[in-house]
């Protein structure tokens, strides 16, 4: 079982690999994007350190993600901010009230999660978003967490040769091949703090 601190350290977690992978996302987001999707994240993910040590020391999991996800709603611009914190503020919801969740009971929130980010944006795997690292990566959840974080890696990587149909870079038509998607790579870097995080309280 899962209890709020599990929680806070995976935030934690995904702030620390945000935080060093910055400047690689922007690097990613500056031929098909605004060159902004590290430095947005960092601001968000920092703010999100901040709301989550200044929350009540007795909130349960799924107040956690949905006062992260409303941090991260409030702080990121563009349409990073909206996605990230609908996907954790869903997550959250679902966990409801309980003080401790099941490796099954985050999947499930984790899947209603994605759906939310999918009918939020629009988008579906194959169009080189996010998606495309969350989908296999929640999915494969349900073999263990580090599968969840190399599947979702491995999502990431298969968006270089997509040609994006949602979002800012599908603006560039043919020129979005061969760039891996800064989004799904920021998603990746997420659940691959979730992996981490488990294996560190195992």
């Amino acid at each position: 079982m899962r209890d709020a601190e599990f929680f806070r350290r995976w935030m934690e977690a995904a702030a620390a690999a945000v935080e060093r992978e910055a400047d690689r996302l922007t690097e990613l987001d500056s031929p098909i994007g605004d060159a902004d999707h590290g430095a947005n994240l960092l601001r968000g993910f920092t703010a999100v350190r901040a709301a989550l040590a200044g929350a009540d020391p007795a909130a349960v999991p799924g107040a956690l993600l949905q006062l992260a996800g409303r941090t991260l709603i409030s702080t990121v611009g563009g349409a990073s901010g909206p996605l990230y914190g609908t996907l954790l503020r869903r997550t959250g919801k679902e966990l409801g009230e309980a003080s401790e969740v099941s490796d099954e009971e985050l999947r499930g929130a984790l899947d209603a999660g994605v759906d939310a980010v999918a009918r939020l944006g629009g988008a579906a795997p194959g169009d080189k978003t996010m998606l495309d690292a969350l989908v296999p990566g929640v999915a494969a959840l349900g073999t263990s967490y580090r599968a969840a974080g190399d599947a979702a890696e491995g999502g990431a990587l298969a968006t270089v040769p997509m040609l994006a149909r949602k979002g800012r870079a599908s603006y560039l038509g043919e020129r979005s091949v061969g760039h891996e998607d800064p989004g799904a790579a920021s998603a990746a870097l997420l659940l691959g703090a979730l992996a981490d995080t488990a294996e560190g309280a195992a």
